[in-house]
């Protein structure tokens, strides 16, 4: 174990081979992929869903704010439509 790691300007160097990293990298690379995935599903089990009624609720007034927002917008285009052929 002594002779894997030597003292280098006070530093101590780890002397693992190129091929060791390798097979290190190649044998943890399952978990490191598997990790994010598995933290995702342990927070997406802490989530408290709405219920269907206040999922209706909510995509309702979503809705009547697009409609509202389309109506502002559309008469703000109008309004500017008017006034560029007005100087025109």
């Amino acid at each position: 174990m002594a002779d894997e790691k030597t003292v280098v300007k006070g530093k101590e160097e780890n002397k693992e081979s190129f091929v060791t990293k390798c097979v290190n990298f190649f044998r943890n690379l399952p978990k490191k992929i598997a990790r994010p995935f598995k933290n995702m599903w342990h927070e997406l089990r802490k989530v408290t869903w709405p219920t269907r009624q206040d999922l209706i609720n909510y995509s309702l007034i979503v809705l009547a704010f697009l409609v509202f927002m389309g109506i502002v917008i559309g008469l703000l285009d109008l309004g500017s439509t008017a006034l560029v052929h007005l100087f025109v």
